[in-house]
C-alpha cells in the first residue's frame, strides 16, 4: 500500500468518525427504574433529557427509595448511550481503540 493511499483511507476515515459523531449526538436512550416508576432518558451528548417519575412512586414517607429509582434509571440510561456510542463509533473504527475519540 503506497503512501497516497493511505492518507485516502485516513481522510476517509476521519469523514466517517465525523459523521458518526454526528449521529451519535441525535441518539437517545431510555432506561427506567422500579417497574417503570422512573424513565429518564439522556442524549447523546450523555446529557440528561428527561425525567418522568409516576406520581405512585412519589411517597413522603419513602424518599430514599424515590432517589434510588431515579439514580437507577439515570445510570442505567448512560450506560447504554455510552455502549450505544462506543458500538457506532467501533463500526467506522473497526474495533480500532484511538486515543481521545471518546
Amino acid at each position: 500500500m503506497d503512501m497516497n493511499q493511505m492518507m485516502r483511507q485516513a481522510q476517509k476515515m476521519q469523514k466517517n468518525l465525523a459523521k458518526a459523531q454526528d449521529e451519535i449526538k441525535d441518539m437517545t436512550n431510555e432506561a427506567t427504574a422500579g417497574g417503570g416508576m422512573v424513565k429518564a432518558v439522556v442524549g447523546g451528548d450523555m446529557s440528561l433529557k428527561s425525567l418522568t417519575i409516576n406520581p405512585e412512586a412519589v411517597d413522603p414517607d419513602d424518599v430514599e427509595m424515590l432517589q434510588d429509582m431515579v439514580m437507577a434509571a439515570v445510570n442505567e440510561a448512560l450506560r447504554g448511550m455510552e455502549e450505544m456510542s462506543e458500538n457506532r463509533l467501533s463500526s467506522v473504527t473497526g474495533g480500532m481503540n484511538i486515543p481521545g475519540l471518546m
